[in-house]
């Protein structure tokens, strides 16, 4: 993309976000956008194909990327590993411009018809915090951190939105105990693949869990995997 091409639709998204808490997500946002930053509406159109979930998707990412900018200015290195997570995600919200923004935007990605749209903008949140800290699994792993992470971040974001404590404190406690309970799960799976009496029963589905593989890194990576037989053919 060009630097004339993402000027023009930042222009278009920071003058969006003036209108969507009163006209949410909507062809009336874009139209009103468009009209603000003076851009022809059919170039807008084409800037954002899907209108204003193309627009707030845009605003999704804004936020993704300001996170990994701030991720990499900022060292973690004192923390542990599981306090990392929970500050990569205290960065994500942290980078939210406007609540109402993504109030509207819960809306929006509720709808049926934009559903994996909002599904796969936070299973990419959690793939990048994954990526950003260091993670080298490429199996079944792989998946569940993400599926994992995916979904403590969207119920951190629920939370969130109706926090009124001082500097979201109550948000920041939410996160760490939801990050707690992933790594007692993590400890109680480790715990039963040591067990020898639970080893034989669990033969068969780590063997299984061993095939599965994460997608290519280039190009750039979804949710699907591959087995690892076809990664050695």
């Amino acid at each position: 993309m060009s630097d004339v091409t993402q000027s023009m639709k930042d222009r278009l998204l920071d003058a969006a976000l003036v209108h969507v808490p009163f006209d949410g997500w909507s062809e009336a946002t874009l139209r009103a956008a468009a009209n603000d930053a003076h851009i022809d509406e059919a170039l807008a159109r084409s800037l954002f194909p899907r209108g204003a979930v193309d627009l707030a998707l845009a605003f999704h990412e804004r936020g993704d990327q300001q996170m990994l900018a701030r991720l990499r200015s900022e060292d973690l290195s004192a923390l542990k590993f599981r306090d990392r997570v929970a500050m990569a995600l205290r960065f994500r919200i942290e980078a939210i411009e406007d609540r109402e923004a993504v109030r509207r935007g819960a809306t929006l990605f509720s709808l049926p018809q934009y559903a994996a749209d909002g599904a796969r903008a936070m299973w990419r949140t959690a793939d990048r915090i994954w990526d950003a800290l260091g993670d080298g699994s490429d199996d079944l792993n792989w998946y569940t951190k993400r599926t994992i992470l995916s979904g403590v971040y969207g119920s951190a974001i629920l939370f969130w939105l109706g926090d009124d404590s001082p500097g979201h404190q109550a948000t920041w406690d939410f996160i760490d105990r939801r990050i707690g309970d992933v790594m007692r799960f993590e400890s109680l799976k480790a715990a039963v693949n040591r067990n020898a009496l639970l080893r034989p029963f669990m033969a068969g589905p780590n063997w299984l869990a061993r095939q599965i593989r994460a997608p290519a890194k280039y190009p750039p990576r979804d949710m699907p995997g591959i087995w690892r037989r076809q990664t050695q053919e």
